[in-house]
């Protein structure tokens, strides 16, 4: 006769008696799957990036915008284009050649200064009254005295003042109220004669070369100066006797 188990006590591992009470089997370990390989990482040489966090929507939103404008789909960048800077670039190289050249031109082809020729015509003795006239002041700076007795000469006829002061070469005015020139710069104060009485002019105005031409005009030469101070008002060409 069998062993009876006793009601409540697990039979021993291994004897059957209970199938039920036999421990199992651990299930078998699954091997890991492989990690997908690392995603290389993009070249973002002269490209404008943003954080994904802040800005990635918007710099996508901002590509349909810059492929519109002519722009690389890559640059969203809110300024100038690639583009547009190279082409500023070659308009501010342009502008800058365009003014050397200029330059260089200017530099070639100097000022001409248009001066007055030195001599003219005055026209004839008998078209002058006695005393100061002031025809040729503006155009050739000179003013043309007849004179009854000249203080050098000691003769009436013509002589020809230039119209430059002589202490910082203002030109003076002719006041026929108070029969002198006066120089409006610092007051020197000139006789009809040209000799200097006031101011801080030193020395008189200068006389120009005046001869009678083969017409019979007067002919006035500015090249040639005469001053009172070295005697040379007494030369026969700063006064024409008439």
């Amino acid at each position: 006769m069998a062993d009876e188990t006793k009601p409540g006590v697990p039979s021993a591992p291994g004897t059957g008696a209970n199938p039920a009470a036999t421990p199992q089997a651990a299930p078998t370990a699954r091997p890991a799957a492989p990690k997908p390989p690392a995603a290389p990482i993009p070249d973002l040489a002269g490209k404008t990036t943003t954080p994904a966090s802040a800005g990635g929507a918007a710099a996508k939103a901002a590509r349909p915008a810059a492929a519109a404008a002519g722009r690389d789909p890559d640059d969203t960048s809110p300024l100038l284009t690639r583009r547009a800077w190279i082409g500023l670039s070659w308009g501010a190289f342009s502008a800058a050649s365009a003014a050397a050249l200029a330059a260089t031109g200017r530099f070639m082809f100097p000022n001409v200064l248009n001066e007055p020729p030195q001599q003219f015509k005055a026209g004839f003795p008998n078209e002058y009254g006695m005393g100061v006239d002031e025809r040729w002041k503006e155009k050739f700076g000179i003013w043309i005295v007849r004179t009854p007795d000249d203080l050098e000469q000691h003769a009436s006829g013509f002589y020809a003042l230039i119209t430059v002061c002589t202490h910082l070469g203002c030109t003076p005015n002719y006041l026929p109220a108070e029969n002198k020139f006066k120089c409006p710069c610092h007051g020197s104060g000139y006789r009809l004669s040209g000799i200097n009485f006031e101011g801080p002019t030193p020395r008189p105005l200068e006389r120009a070369r005046v001869v009678l031409a083969d017409d019979g005009q007067i002919l006035v030469d500015k090249s040639r100066h005469f001053q009172w101070e070295l005697g040379q008002w007494k030369d026969p060409e700063s006064f024409l006797k008439a």
